[in-house]
């Protein structure tokens, strides 16, 4: 933290503005405020770490993504930016103790709860959502289960990259995640786990869904993997309709005329198109997921047609979608769960501005498009704010940290976050990888404070 100005100084220091979230949507608009302003941004997250989707969303084994990095991290070593970690909006802090110490307030705290596939038998152990199952391989702190991949096969409801990348890490050879940055009990369970076939269930048919060719492309890439793709379910596609989702059908139909090679693989990936799920069955847990075949009704929605089938799994993961938590003291849209804006800034029922507070990412425009997508959204909430920044009022950095301290939070700055970040990368190197992820919480919490652990 910095030192205390003094009051002389107070009524020259520039316009300061509260980001609420360090992930890429948090970061890209801390980088766009200074860049274009002489304003100073306090980057506050939850976690002692910062990067947020990057660092506990993003897939292991894709370290060209996880690369991103790089360049947020520019973002929190400007002289203007400071990283606030270990600090919660809601539980250590509020919208007053915000609007007090900040000009204006950005929430990016985007989306992470996974809808829930609303059948019976949801509950069972061997079901859980997707952004669970991703949170544990990821070493997010709030994992707080251990999974034991220990069935033959597994289902994932969904049609979208995180399907794509579950199946792809039950599916691939663990030597594949051993330079990865996993902690050592996620791949330790990879490593003993009998799962031969993953099962992806979409509601839709081939041409409606919503995976990245080149997500797809990468399974290709899988060694002893085959992709298994039924020729039936592509009848519905004509030939060289063209459009945007057209190259994923192109895909399908590749896999689909190889299919006999394919299930000849010693793991399997089956897709399954027009599928949605009735029930997860089983007793003490799951044992087999009870799909129903679907079409579109005159609207374009997927409907049940009444003809069912089983399939023999013993861990059902849903990834139908997320959606963002209500915050606090502000309005929520509950059909689209975000925080309701016109162009970032946040308005109430009636639409009318809540002064100070904005909103960027997936709380603001819903879980959709990838980390890039998330600059230009930044940057339309960054004009609106510095277009509103008329009479800047802002308190010191020193009176934000005496107030937090009064409050008892423990803040991991910056400084902590780089001791955090230089012993993962010592960890890692035992184990001669780049990094072994630290996920307790307890232990991010005392490396990044600098007591002993």
């Amino acid at each position: 933290m910095r030192p205390h100005e003094n009051e002389e100084q107070q009524e020259m220091l520039p316009a300061r503005i509260a980001v609420v979230g360090a992930g890429p949507a948090g970061l890209f608009a801390a980088a766009d405020l200074v860049r274009r302003s002489d304003v100073v941004v306090d980057v506050i997250d939850r976690v002692p770490a910062p990067f947020g989707l990057v660092r506990y969303g993003v897939a292991p084994d894709h370290p060209k993504i996880k690369s991103v990095v790089r360049s947020l991290q520019r973002a929190l070593e400007h002289d203007r930016v400071r990283f606030v970690g270990n600090v919660e909006y809601g539980r250590d802090v509020d919208r007053a103790f915000l609007d007090l110490h900040y000009d204006a307030t950005i929430f990016a705290t985007g989306a992470l709860n996974s809808r829930p596939l609303g059948v019976a038998g949801e509950d069972l152990p061997g079901s859980c959502s997707a952004s669970d199952f991703v949170s544990w391989y990821n070493g997010h702190p709030d994992a707080v289960r251990m999974f034991v991949l220990d069935s033959q096969a597994a289902a994932v409801v969904g049609a979208g990259n995180v399907a794509l990348d579950i199946a792809r890490l039950l599916t691939r050879q663990v030597g594949a995640l051993a330079l990865t940055d996993v902690p050592s009990a996620v791949l330790e369970a990879f490593a003993a786990s009998t799962v031969r076939d993953v099962h992806i269930l979409c509601r839709r048919g081939a041409a409606q869904t919503k995976f990245t060719t080149k997500e797809l492309l990468d399974l290709r890439e899988l060694r002893g993997v085959g992709v298994l793709v039924d020729p039936e379910e592509l009848r519905d596609v004509p030939a060289g309709t063209g459009g945007p989702v057209m190259p994923n059908a192109e895909v399908f139909r590749t896999w689909a005329a190889d299919r006999v090679a394919q299930q000849a693989a010693p793991h399997r990936i089956h897709f399954h198109f027009w599928s949605r799920p009735a029930a997860i069955e089983g007793v003490e847990r799951v044992e087999a997921l009870r799909v129903e075949r679907t079409k579109l009704d005159e609207e374009g929605a997927a409907q049940g047609t009444g003809e069912f089938r089983a399939l023999d799994v013993g861990l059902v993961l849903s990834s139908v979608g997320y959606r963002s938590n209500p915050l606090p003291g502000l309005p929520y849209d509950p059909v689209r769960g975000i925080l309701p804006n016109v162009s970032g800034r946040v308005v109430d029922d009636r639409g009318t501005h809540l002064s100070g507070q904005y909103v960027t990412g997936w709380l603001k425009r819903g879980p959709q498009g990838v980390i890039g997508t998330n600059k230009a959204d930044a940057a339309e909430t960054v004009t609106a704010v510095l277009e509103d920044l008329l009479h800047p009022h802002a308190r010191s950095a020193g009176a934000v940290d005496d107030a937090l301290t009064a409050l008892g939070a423990e803040v991991i700055d910056y400084v902590g976050w780089q001791r955090i970040d230089a012993q993962e990368v010592l960890r890692g190197q035992a184990s001669s990888r780049d990094r072994a992820k630290i996920s307790d919480w307890a232990e991010l919490r005392a490396i990044g404070a600098g007591r002993s652990v």
